[in-house]
């Protein structure tokens, strides 16, 4: 059976040279195969158009019928009388013709010696048997299930380039006998993205390069999907299911995702699916990373860190690690080594497919508004909603939107506008509403394009959510960070946006002429304008019921705490201390309250500790050294001026500050036992970044 769609597209050579192939039939017997003569042959009228059969030994391939007409005179009419004796006795139950030509398509046996190898058909041309298998293919029915696994294991990639291409004729002949084998066949070319290296040369023909071997495999898929676009969905599936998983090195990832956008290229309707698979795999390593260092000692962090820093110094892209190596070749390791040996392994990955993804992404966005630029952004959008906003622990992935919404206001307002959609939505999951509100203020907070009148925008969009959301709980029993989680969220958002982005909060056109907008010293002591009842409405939540003081993380509130009062916005010390009497689990909504008793785990929320807000904000310093050229952060990003740097150019701190932070000091046992977590989680989100890479490496 053969195709009719033709095979130009492959551009492989149309000619080759070929040598004698040993027949895998026993010797013929009048009692078991007979004698046959050409007339009995069915396929015998290709020949009557050819007489010079035993001439030049060449392949010739009709382009309009996409079929090889003669090869090799009679030594091809030889393998089209063994495929059909083999697959004719195989009906009659005779397999031992069937096993022979099943053992000419399977990988030889390396252990073989030299001139076994040399004598052994496998070893010689298959070119012909591969175009006699061709014609054949509808004899192929369940029971030749072997015979179609073993021509899949054929090293087709390793040989010349006649051969790849006769060799795909066969499977596309194949995979229109049954759907099986289509699925079979598909599956056999993507693990094949799972190879690194050239496999070892197939005797009689000169080694393939890896890059040759990639433009045959991704040919063949190209023109079977040609013939079957029902392969599309299947092939989607497959790469899906094979991706490699997160401890996998680096050139495994590489190379796979290398296939995968060579798939794109050749496929374009599968360019979303192939995209969103990527971004999808590289969130679920970004999260991964993300727990690992959060549960690692903070040595192990700072280990891992400082050899990343290193090695992007360095510039070292070797494919293979070297720790990989040390690792491989000495199992005595320290156990704290190995970890961060595979810790940083896996950062580097992240770091490598981030760096591709930006290098694809950001020729497209050179015309920020242009109609392809924004097309490109709503697909990214798309992908942002469905894979990357409902996992919070993501650090890195998110930044692709961060680096693109920069280039534009149009690009930058679809992007608030989605987030603002989604944090105030009626029909998202609380937990997606909640992430959304995080973004919304991280991205507001750390934006350094976002302009004064756009971070005003938000701020009221936040007032007037935690103000409606207020009054409607007006008669609540007390804080509960579970039931009221967005309100939190939000109101959280709120204090964070103030501690980066005060200054635009201000009515420029009142300020003081005293006032140098980029001298924060120059804001102390003064009366400053603030936006319309900013301080009213924030005193209106601080002091309802809901309390959000306390629920919101108390690293936030303290950093808020001090700079409100620097700056005269609002002096909330005294609920503070108010709050340090208030414990959350009297107010908390346990599961015998829910009509749970009888399914109690027996779990309840007894520290302090699980009942506040987790201080998550995605777009945190980015600390990938190598993807992190693509972002401009010296224009993009907004670093934190940390309190202690406006305590110095504002003069040395009153009697009052000092009595403020002797209260600080005392609080209460369950806050005091929280203490030195607090200060980390400070140092991480408000003094990371300000940092050199310098003094990071140090």
């Amino acid at each position: 059976m053969t195709t009719n769609t033709p095979l130009s597209r492959l551009a492989y050579a149309p000619t080759v040279a070929s040598s004698p192939i040993k027949p895998i039939l026993r010797k013929p017997t009048a009692s078991v195969l007979g004698t046959r003569s050409r007339a009995d042959d069915s396929d015998g009228a290709d020949e009557e158009e050819h007489p010079m059969k035993r001439q030049k030994k060449t392949v010739v391939f009709n382009e309009n019928l996409n079929m090889v007409r003669e090869i090799s005179g009679k030594s091809f009419e030889d393998a089209k009388r063994e495929v059909r004796q083999a697959l004719e006795g195989k009906a009659r139950g005779d397999e031992q013709d069937y096993d022979n030509l099943k053992d000419l398509f399977a990988p030889s046996n390396r252990n073989s010696s030299p001139d076994e190898d040399e004598e052994d058909p496998r070893h010689q041309e298959l070119l012909g048997y591969v175009v006699a298998l061709t014609g054949y293919v509808p004899m192929l029915g369940r029971s030749c299930t072997g015979l179609v696994r073993s021509v899949l294991r054929c090293s087709w990639l390793d040989r010349d380039e006649n051969f790849a291409k006769a060799y795909i004729q066969l499977l596309a002949a194949l995979s229109s006998v049954q759907a099986s084998f289509f699925a079979e066949i598909l599956r056999m070319m993507v693990e094949k993205f799972l190879e690194t290296k050239s496999s070892s040369a197939v005797p009689g023909f000169p080694p393939v390069d890896l890059e040759t071997r990639k433009k045959r495999l991704h040919a063949g898929i190209k023109y079977l999907l040609d013939l079957f676009p029902a392969g599309s969905k299947m092939i989607i599936k497959l790469v899906t299911s094979k991706f490699p998983y997160t401890d996998e090195p680096k050139a495994v990832h590489m190379s796979y995702i290398d296939h995968l956008l060579r798939l794109k290229t050749s496929r374009p309707d599968l360019e979303r699916d192939i995209m969103e698979l990527i971004l999808a795999q590289l969130v679920k390593l970004d999260v991964e990373m993300t727990l690992d260092l959060e549960n690692d000692e903070d040595d192990t962090t700072r280990a891992v860190m400082r050899s990343i820093q290193t090695d992007a110094k360095d510039d070292q892209e070797d494919d293979e690690s070297d720790d990989e190596s040390v690792m491989s070749d000495d199992d005595d390791l320290p156990e704290e080594t190995k970890r961060v040996i595979k810790i940083k392994n896996k950062l580097e990955t992240l770091d490598a497919i981030m760096d591709l993804v930006f290098s694809i992404y950001d020729p497209i966005f050179e015309k920020p508004d242009s109609d392809e630029a924004v097309a490109c952004f709503e697909n990214l959008l798309s992908d942002f909603k469905n894979v990357i906003l409902p996992h919070l622990k993501s650090r890195h992935t998110q930044y692709l939107l961060f680096k693109f919404a920069m280039k534009s206001d149009q690009l930058m307002e679809m992007f608030l506008g989605l987030l603002l959609s989604v944090a105030f939505s009626s029909t998202e999951a609380p937990v997606i509403k909640q992430a959304a509100a995080a973004y919304l203020a991280s991205f507001t907070a750390r934006g350094a394009r976002v302009q004064s009148h756009t971070v005003q925008l938000i701020v009221s969009c936040l007032l007037d959510y935690i103000d409606y959301y207020r009054e409607t709980h007006r008669h609540c029993r007390g804080p509960d960070v579970r039931r009221y989680s967005l309100y939190y969220a939000s109101f959280q958002g709120l204090l964070y946006i103030f501690c980066f982005r005060w200054r635009d909060l201000l009515d420029q056109g009142a300020l003081p002429d005293n006032v140098d907008w980029d001298d924060p010293a120059s804001f102390l002591g003064q009366d400053l304008p603030w936006m319309p009842d900013l301080k009213k409405r924030m005193h209106a939540n601080i002091a309802s019921k809901l309390n959000p003081l306390k629920c919101c993380s108390p690293v936030i509130v303290e950093e808020f705490a001090q700079l409100a009062h620097h700056l005269g916005l609002m002096y909330i010390y005294p609920q503070i201390e108010k709050n340090k009497s208030i414990h959350l689990s009297q107010f908390y909504t346990g599961s015998y309250a829910q009509g749970g008793a009888l399914r109690d785990t027996g779990f309840e929320f007894d520290n302090e500790k699980w009942t506040h807000l987790e201080a998550c904000f995605p777009f945190d310093p980015f600390q990938l050294p190598i993807a992190r050229r693509w972002l401009d952060l010296e224009n993009n990003y907004v670093t934190w001026s940390p309190i202690s740097v406006l305590r110095k150019q504002g003069g040395e701190a009153t009697d009052e500050d000092e009595e403020e932070e002797d209260s600080d000091e005392e609080g209460s046992e369950e806050e005091s036992e929280m203490g030195e977590e607090e200060l980390e989680d400070r140092e991480e989100l408000f003094e990371e970044d300000t940092a050199t890479d310098d003094e990071r490496a140090d």
